[in-house]
């Protein structure tokens, strides 16, 4: 599974752990995380996401 950081705060999406506090359940691959979805941290959207190798 892959994580994705924001790139204004760095909080990290992980797609094993997904954000069940914000309805993404665990093990929501990228992709299918919705896109209106936003940082729970900041704010941000998707787009402001970087995949962490």
């Amino acid at each position: 599974m892959r994580k994705f950081e924001c790139t204004a705060c760095g909080y990290i999406y992980d797609e094993e752990l997904g954000d069940p506090d914000n309805g993404v359940a665990p093990g929501t691959k990228w992709e299918d995380v919705p896109e209106d979805w936003v940082c729970p941290l900041c704010g941000v959207g998707k787009e402001d996401f970087e995949e962490v190798n």
